[in-house]
């Protein structure tokens, strides 16, 4: 399982955009977006040529919570599509947003490149910028831990 805890910089409703909205999602993360942030509904990102995210949304509460499975398209893939299970939670702090992720039933050969991979909500985008550098967030908490 990782955790991640992340203040970011905008508000909620920002944030929440960047995990719902196609074209806000491919900002953050690869090059192309597919997603309909509803109960039952696709996620779907192109991350790389050759990497392809594929999931379904299981609960979408604007401005405050995501879920969603996870995995890779391809047929023998080592960590199928929609084969384990996110959850960012967004909190109201100040001017910004307090996100915790949960990544969970993450096999552990995966966990330290999503560790590196959910390193990109550090950079997660703000008003007029493609892409925040690193410096202007203040992570407070970032765990990976074994198995459920």
């Amino acid at each position: 399982m990782i955790v991640k805890d992340v203040y970011i910089n905008a508000p909620a409703r920002l944030v929440y955009a960047f995990l719902t909205e196609p074209a806000k999602i491919a900002q953050l993360i690869g090059t192309e977006a597919d997603v309909n942030p509803h109960p039952g509904g696709l996620f779907r990102i192109v991350a790389t040529a050759t990497d392809i995210i594929r999931g379904t949304y299981l609960e979408a509460v604007p401005d405050s919570k995501v879920t969603f499975t996870w995995g890779f398209e391809g047929e023998g893939h080592t960590l199928p599509a929609g084969s384990t299970v996110v959850e960012i939670s967004l909190h109201p702090q100040g001017a910004g947003t307090r996100l915790n992720l949960v990544h969970r039933e993450l096999p552990a050969a995966w966990r330290a490149d999503h560790v590196a991979g959910w390193g990109l909500l550090s950079g997660a985008p703000q008003p007029g910028r493609r892409r925040r550098p690193a410096s202007s967030v203040q992570p407070t908490a970032s765990t990976v831990q074994g198995p459920l």
